[in-house]
């Protein structure tokens, strides 16, 4: 299952360069998205985020599993939750920044992330 993550954290950081290239080239606009604080800017600026942070935690999972000692209970819950949540987060971020009822969805990635932290945090605890 970790090249899966591995695949899904590169991958991941690979959107976050392209969707920062892409909303950087309007940047330099005060009025882009809103304005600099708008709720709108601020989605696109956390879902070009979300794709680096969540890349490189699936690859940091991935290279947690095949390097330590740390056994899961459930590895491919864990995994698979994970990609899951580096897919929705940024996802939903950009779903959000277009309409903004989409933010009450913010849950799904939250939880997904939160089960594979859980079963790690397990995992290290039975070490």
């Amino acid at each position: 299952m970790a090249q899966w993550n591995m695949l899904a954290g590169w991958t991941g950081m690979i959107f976050g360069l392209l969707t920062g290239a892409a909303i950087g080239l309007f940047f330099h606009q005060e009025s882009f998205a809103g304005g600099y604080a708008s709720f709108r800017r601020r989605m696109l600026r956390l879902g070009h985020v979300a794709f680096f942070a969540l890349g490189i935690i699936n690859v940091v999972f991935a290279l947690s599993l095949t390097t330590t000692e740390v056994v899961l209970s459930y590895p491919k819950v864990a995994s698979l939750s994970l990609v899951a949540g580096a897919v929705l987060m940024p996802l939903t971020c950009y779903l959000s920044a277009w309409k903004k009822p989409f933010r009450h969805l913010f849950p799904l990635p939250v939880v997904c992330v939160a089960i594979t932290l859980v079963l790690i945090l397990q995992g290290i605890v039975t070490l």
